[in-house]
């Protein structure tokens, strides 16, 4: 995707694409939303030419980027009429066929792929060193590993629980163990329950996994779970089963500079005996 030679590159992505420094005129389109907030964390805001409808953060800012569409259905025109020098873009949020037709007129294609929160690391320098800002970088990651290690301490003596975070309803669904919400939730001492069949947000029967963890957790997104869903979950549960809880997916999916505060976040709730 990147025309650049590894002789040259100041950073590698996730599929091992080499990335040339880009200039100061870098022209930016991010369909990765917590990407998208990385970027204006990183101090390069002034470049990002163009959003998808869900980078909604910072609210403020992101007010007078163009969007291009939706994370799973981009518009390729829209995209090309911006003449972006650069497209980032993510694994599992947008499709492979987009992405790679996007490829055919955008440069360079920064391809991420977080799997758990100490990726973070390595995604705050990738995109720093892309667009010469490795010292802004370099700050984030100070403040992320110090919250890291701050949850981990303060959860440490916890019992750790069994969980099962739910995505979706109608039908239920819910995360692999080896997705990135699962492996932050993990580091504060919620395990995530296996689920068979292999996908990584694989449809679940609610009912019959009650009895066998300790805390259902019902994330905000991308369904917008509500205290009415939690009422329902509870009536399904057996007498002395799990404790049922909203949770702000923001805080255990946004990979980037979120992560900071999703990490406290996480801990303050992990120490949270009465939820």
């Amino acid at each position: 995707m990147d025309k650049s030679t590894s002789s040259h590159a100041v950073a590698t992505d996730a599929v091992g694409t080499a990335h040339r420094s880009a200039g100061a005129d870098a022209r930016i389109v991010c369909v990765v939303p917590s990407i998208t907030e990385l970027l204006f964390d990183l101090g390069l805001g002034a470049r990002v030419v163009g959003r998808t409808g869900f980078c909604f953060h910072p609210k403020a800012a992101v007010k007078s980027v163009p969007k291009v569409g939706g994370t799973k259905d981009f518009d390729l025109e829209k995209i090309r009429a911006l003449e972006p020098t650069h497209l980032i873009v993510n694994i599992d949020e947008n499709p492979r066929e987009r992405v790679e037709s996007a490829a055919q007129f955008v440069p360079n294609v920064v391809v991420t792929h977080p799997l758990g929160p100490m990726d973070n690391v390595e995604l705050f320098r990738l995109i720093g060193a892309i667009f010469g800002h490795r010292q802004e970088a370099e700050d984030l990651v100070g403040r992320f590993e110090t919250a890291y290690a701050d949850a981990v301490e303060a959860t440490r003596g916890l019992p750790r629980e069994r969980v099962l975070y739910v995505i979706w309803k109608n039908p239920w669904m819910t995360i692999a163990r080896d997705t990135y919400i699962a492996r932050t939730l993990a580091a504060v001492g919620w395990e995530q329950i296996e689920v068979e069949g292999g996908a990584r947000y694989p449809e679940v029967d609610v009912v019959a996994t009650l009895a066998s963890v300790d805390r259902v957790l019902l994330s905000s997104e991308p369904y917008a779970f509500r205290p009415k869903d939690v009422a329902e979950v509870q009536a399904m549960r057996p007498a002395g089963a799990p404790k049922v809880s909203l949770i702000d997916a923001e805080m255990t999916s946004w990979y980037g500079s979120r992560a900071i505060a999703g990490m406290r976040y996480l801990s303050r709730l992990r120490s949270n005996q009465e939820l």
